[in-house]
């Protein structure tokens, strides 16, 4: 799908829980693609129509034999306050794929957690954050920016294994 935008001069980046599914093996499963891009919904549709999607609302497109939603969300993509400027690139048999590192991945879900108490999304950054090499002074510096050091201190903890406590003997 995103090498069919590509090729009709689209740019999509992927965003959100499906990067999330991508860096943990599925641990979590997202029901829909969301997507960034700066090409019109009008653009978007015909490209997409190509491939059989067919829009359903202003921002949402189907197919009947695919399980999952695409949904284009409004640039510029952005975790947070800060814009994305180095997107990760994903080689797969369907394609490349534009999308989320695993550390901006972390970010996005971390930005849900921070903004809307969002505790599903804490628990998947932790998940990413267990299963992938990232940069987690970045994680720190970031959310010290956005204002939230105190919850990344929630996270860091969630990162850790609990040490089992012994029983006495």
């Amino acid at each position: 799908m995103t090498e069919t935008l590509q090729r009709n001069g689209i740019d999509a980046l992927l965003v959100g829980g499906a990067c999330v599914s991508i860096y943990t093996a599925n641990k979590y499963i997202s029901g829909d693609l969301d997507f960034v891009s700066h090409g019109t919904m009008k653009e978007i549709a015909k490209t997409l129509e190509q491939i059989g999607f067919h829009k359903k609302s202003s921002r949402h497109f189907e197919r009947n034999d695919c399980q999952f939603f695409i949904e284009f969300v409004a640039p510029p993509a952005a975790v947070g306050s800060e814009p994305i400027t180095t997107p990760f690139e994903l080689t797969s048999k369907y394609g490349k794929i534009l999308l989320l590192s695993p550390t901006d991945a972390i970010k996005d879900r971390l930005a849900a957690y921070y903004h809307w108490n969002d505790f599903q999304a804490l628990d998947q950054a932790v998940m990413v954050a267990k299963d992938q090499n990232v940069n987690i002074s970045e994680i720190e510096r970031w959310s010290i920016a956005e204002g939230f050091g105190e919850k990344y201190q929630n996270f860091l903890l969630s990162c850790t294994p609990r040490s089992r406590k012994r029983k006495p003997d």
